[in-house]
């Protein structure tokens, strides 16, 4: 594909983000993902109207895409975002099998304007029991047995 297009795509997610941000009804981020030179799915931030905080423009277009396309499977597929994606964003862009991100502003241009994630990566890099959220082991001798059992099972799909 030609810098033309991805430019295209590119101004297609930035639309997005503003058109939301004047519609009033949510952050300034949009997302458009792309196949074969062909808009799949677009999506602005939607954590407010949908009371979601995991709602963000690229989780939103990832699930629309999915649905579009009929698959848990994006390879193929380029995603085209305004700025660059947050931890959740990337996990879930590395979880869908996206080839390319495209993004506008930086984590630093969203920091600038109260969307800071590196608190996040921060507490990444701090040992469980040293991170400020909680989090604690409960029951894994009860848990196990389902991942033994997905191990052994005949139906499972790997994804």
């Amino acid at each position: 594909m030609e810098m033309q297009e991805h430019e295209k795509f590119m101004r297609m997610a930035i639309e997005l983000s503003e058109h939301n941000v004047k519609q009033g009804t949510g952050g300034p981020f949009g997302a458009v993902i792309a196949k074969d030179g062909m808009v799949v799915a677009r999506s602005a931030n939607k954590v407010v109207t949908q009371n979601d905080p995991t709602a963000h423009a690229e989780i939103s277009v990832i699930r629309l895409a999915c649905q579009e396309l009929g698959t848990y499977d994006l390879q193929g597929c380029v995603i085209y975002t305004s700025c660059e994606p947050c931890p959740m964003c990337l996990g879930a862009i590395y979880w869908a099998h996206i080839d390319t991100i495209y993004y506008g502003n930086t984590k630093t241009d969203a920091a600038a304007i109260g969307f800071d994630d590196h608190f996040i990566y921060q507490e990444l890099e701090r040992p469980i029991h040293q991170r400020k959220l909680q989090i604690v082991q409960l029951l894994p001798d009860e848990a196990l047995p389902a991942f033994k059992l997905w191990e052994i099972s005949e139906s499972k799909t790997d994804y």
